[in-house]
């Protein structure tokens, strides 16, 4: 599955459309609370334990919507954008990573 943040695969034409395809993943409050509190002592550094749960949900969310792309017959999702959003009582607690594209078939 060709998955691209363009709107246009160069060199190959698209011959149907399947629609928006989203996916979504997750994170949990402990994860963010820790994260934000850590950040006070992690002063110019990075965080990789962070990182990889970012990465997974990341992955996942991407997974979801090819997987609802290929459903739909198609073999490549276009103009991919992926948001990161506070979910949960006073936009706190939890992390959502969503990816959304439109499924096309190319040549």
């Amino acid at each position: 599955m060709l998955i691209t943040t363009t709107n246009t695969v160069e060199g190959r034409r698209i011959t149907e459309y399947g629609g928006i395809v989203t996916g979504e993943a997750i994170l949990g409050a402990n994860i963010f609370r820790d994260f934000f509190a850590s950040i006070r002592d992690i002063v110019g550094g990075r965080s990789g334990a962070y990182e990889k749960v970012l990465k997974e949900a990341r992955e996942t969310a991407l997974a979801e919507m090819a997987a609802e792309a290929s459903a739909r017959g198609c073999n490549a999702v276009i103009g991919v954008d992926l948001d990161y959003e506070n979910v949960g009582a006073d936009g706190g607690g939890m992390l959502m990573v969503s990816a959304s594209g439109t499924a096309v078939r190319i040549e």
